[in-house]
Formats: structure tokens, sequence, C-alpha cells
């Protein structure tokens, strides 16, 4: 059979990969990072492996325990026909299949879209506290990672004062160093205050887990067939293959949701304190928001309408809302890149991570009661 991406002769190691599972393709198509597949049993995503292979058990473990859940619109590995879920091409590459789904990433301009999702992330946290057998790795203590980064800002700092001549990036970084590490030094501090060993620790002992990626990238939005639930495999390797079907969770707010969602990419899955998701999702979409209160304060009771908030878990979202993650990650991504050439994107985002400051202060006060 002739495969074709895009009106394109599939590339062989490609080609080789798909030959391995029993499938019938009838087109494929690029997409970011990976090959669309479609197939007479369903839409397909075949990508190189991109998480460690000794991984990959404990991952189709929790593929396999949310869809016993009913929570049945992941994105599943599926086998070959030797049995295995990762098949290797001819250049040794290695290579998994994914169930997939017609539709599209969340909108993060659309807040109908953004409370959808934040009320699906509350669906997933619901079945998500389960024992594996596999083994799920449990998330750093949010203490030390502080601490290590707070080491690494000033680290980037002593580099910056040594520099000569400085660019317009150091300039920046290094005039609104003190005001951003205030921010970094009061999260430690209240982060020791709070009950957040009690937290992480039951979190511990529930099993309790996290996507540890929630983001608009890995939340679609689905259409056609395969919101309508009509059939997409969940295995392959030559077995008959279940329907698709929606999650349904206890409780009537589902009834009140219109938009199907399919939740894609638990690669970075792990035991932590469940809030983590929350906390990453509102930050990503309050950054590209303007931290909008009104948006925020929505998404964080769309969450709760469904897995209410504890006291403690709110004051977890508050302190890491607290610490200047973006400046941060800015900060380390300058540290280990080619400091010769600072690109006018990266002088952008740390313009931004400063000048959103102020308006993340403003939601800190206002949702969260906090006061610097």
């Amino acid at each position: 059979m002739l495969y074709k991406v895009q009106g394109n002769v599939m590339q062989e190691y490609e080609l080789n990969v798909l030959d391995q599972y029993n499938i019938d393709v009838t087109g494929t198509r690029k997409t970011r990072g990976a090959i669309l597949c479609d197939t007479q049993q369903g839409l397909l995503l075949l990508r190189e492996v991109t998480t460690s292979e000794k991984r990959i058990p404990a991952l189709c473990e929790l593929y396999e325990y949310l869809k016993s859940q009913g929570y049945e619109w992941t994105d599943p590995i599926l086998l070959n026909k030797e049995g295995e879920y990762v098949s290797t091409a001819e250049d040794g590459g290695k290579y998994i299949l994914k169930q997939w789904y017609q539709g599209r990433e969340c909108d993060i301009r659309k807040p109908a879209e953004l409370l959808a999702a934040a009320g699906n992330l509350a669906k997933l946290h619901t079945v998500m506290c389960h024992e594996l057998e596999q083994g799920a790795p449990a998330g750093a203590h949010l203490g030390e990672e502080y601490i290590r980064h707070n080491r690494e800002l000033k680290k980037v700092r002593r580099f910056m004062r040594g520099l000569s001549p400085k660019g317009e990036f150091e300039f920046a970084f290094l005039k609104y160093f003190d005001q951003m590490y205030q921010w970094a030094d009061l999260a430690l501090e209240e982060l020791e205050r709070s009950d957040y060993d009690a937290l992480y620790e039951d979190s511990m002992e529930r099993g309790c887990m996290t996507h540890g990626e929630y983001n608009y990238h890995n939340i679609l939005i689905l259409s056609g067939a395969a919101a309508a639930g009509e059939a997409v495999p969940a295995s392959v390797s030559g077995r008959n293959a279940p329907r698709g079907a929606d999650y349904r969770p206890h409780g009537s707010h589902s009834a009140r949701e219109p938009l199907r969602i399919a939740t894609t990419n638990f690669d970075k899955f792990k035991k932590d304190i469940q809030v983590e998701d929350l906390y990453y999702f509102l930050r990503k979409v309050m950054e590209k928001h303007g931290w909008k209160e009104r948006l925020g304060d929505n998404m964080l009771n769309a969450y709760s309408a469904i897995h209410p908030l504890s006291s403690g878990e709110t004051e977890y979202i508050k302190n890491r809302l607290i610490y200047p993650e973006k400046f941060w990650k800015i900060a380390d991504s300058y540290y280990h890149s080619n400091k010769a050439w600072i690109s006018v994107k990266s002088i952008e985002k740390l313009n931004v991570a400063i000048r959103q400051t102020e308006e993340k202060k403003r939601f800190l006060e206002n949702i969260f009661s906090f006061h610097l």
C-alpha cells in the first residue's frame, strides 16, 4: 500500500513503523511533531517516544484505569502486532501510535472553552486518586523547588553583574531583580507558614495524580464523529475495539456542559497535589489574558463546582501564583542559552513578565485577599 502525506509519499521509516500495526491506512498528514493517520479503524496519531520507555507501562496502566472509571476521552497508546507499545523503525527510532480524535485544540481566546476545560480537569482529578501497580513518580517537594529556583536566580544575577558589555536584556533583568526576587522570597515564606506539608503527604498517601501538563495544547474540543461517540479503536492488535464513549461524571453538571473534550498527552503524570494542574492551567490562561479577574474567578468556580477546593488547596494555588514562575523560567532559559545573541522575543517575554507583575498583584488581592 502507498501512503500519502499531504500529497507526498510518506518517509520510509514512517511507513516501516505503520506496517507493524494491524491497521488500514487511507491517508496521513503532518501535525505538530507527529503524523495524523486516517485509518479504517479511526483517527490515530504516530509520534516519536518523548518520555522514558520505562514510564510507558505505568502510563498505559493509567489510561486503562481512567477508562475503567468511565473517563474514556483520552489518547491511549495502541499495541502493535507483537503486542508491544513501542515500535522501532529501521533507523532505530522509537515510536508509539495513539488513539486520536477529530477536533481542535482548546481556543484560549474563548472563555466558554476555558471554563469547560477547567470543569473537565475537575472530573479528571475526581478519578485520578489510585495506586498504580506499575507505580507513579512522585512530584518534587515545592519548598525544595523554591529554594533551588531562588538560588538559580541569584546565580544568574551574579553572572550578569560580571558581564561586560551588558545588553538590553541584562539591564532590564538587573533593574527589576530586587522587585521580582521579593515575590520569590515571599512565596517561600508563605509556603513554610502554610499547611503544604500535610496536603502533600495526604496526596502521596491517597495516590493522587496530576496530568502534569494540562494546557490548551493537550485539551481537544471534539467535533463530528468523535463528539458523537462513533467507533474509535482502543487497540489495533487484532482484537475488536470498543466504541468511544463520553465521560459522564456523578451529578448533573455534565448536562449543562455542551462541549465534548478529550484530554491528551499524560506523559508527565505524577503523584502530587492535584491542584498543581489547576494552578498551571490558570497561570497560562491569565498570562495570555492579562490577569483578568472575572475570567480567573470563573475558572476557579468551574473547577470547584465539580471538585470543591479545600482551604489548603486554595492556599496552595495562591502560593504558586505568588512565585514569579515566568521570571524564573526566562532567567533559566537565558543562563543555559547562547548569551552572545539574545532574541527580541526573549526581551519581550522578560518585559511582559515584569509588566504583568502589577496585574497579578491585583489578581491576588481581589481573588485571594493576599496583600504584598
